[in-house]
């Protein structure tokens, strides 16, 4: 199958078919943001960050780019003011949830994001889903998923399982950008699996 030329950020890259435009980018060696990207899992466009600017026959929009497919022709910019302005807002956003986040604050740095501008609620999780996807995408454990929807979801542990698989495990755990699944997972050991 022949090769897809598109443009990012003025330079001419080469892509395979049925790769997503952060594929190409950082194949290119672009640099596009993301927290909720690993390269063993399926794209989940959760946390983004990734959203990059796209003009396709003639159409501008905004685009998640780890979930949006290249094209012959298609021309990308990952900094303009309004993707790096949409960056900054979610910024804020997750700042308010995991203040602490290493990943966060440096992102933050570099896009000029307030990290007081939205009250604190610190959840600690900015459900990214790093650890349910890895869990069960990789390891096909399960131990580990959501609870409850919108404003109320939550990363929780499957007792029966985690007390199983998840001692000798822990790959998850590195993935976290804000230490929250580690937190989480020391609380349900505490509560749950000592009655195992």
């Amino acid at each position: 199958m022949s090769e897809i030329k598109l443009e990012i950020n003025g330079k001419e890259v080469m892509a395979s078919p049925g790769m997503t435009i952060l594929a190409a980018a950082e194949n290119a060696g672009i640099a596009i943001p993301t927290l909720c990207h690993h390269e063993k899992l399926e794209p989940f466009g959760g946390c983004r960050l990734c959203i990059v600017e796209v003009t396709d026959r003639g159409w501008t929009k905004l685009v998640v780019s780890c979930v949006y497919p290249v094209a012959n022709n298609l021309i990308v910019r990952t900094r303009t003011q309004k993707v790096d302005r949409i960056r900054k807002t979610i910024l804020e956003l997750l700042l308010a949830h995991a203040p602490d986040s290493e990943p966060l604050k440096e992102l933050a740095i570099e896009y000029g994001a307030d990290r007081d501008r939205f009250e604190k609620d610190p959840s600690f999780c900015i459900h990214c889903g790093l650890c349910v996807r890895y869990c069960a995408e990789v390891k096909k454990k399960h131990a580990v998923g959501f609870v409850d929807r919108g404003i109320r979801k939550e990363i929780s542990f499957i007792p029966e399982i985690a007390a199983r698989e998840c001692n000798d495990c822990k790959e998850c755990f590195p993935l976290c950008p804000t230490s929250y699944l580690q937190a989480a997972f020391v609380l349900t050991q505490a509560l749950a699996f000592s009655k195992q």
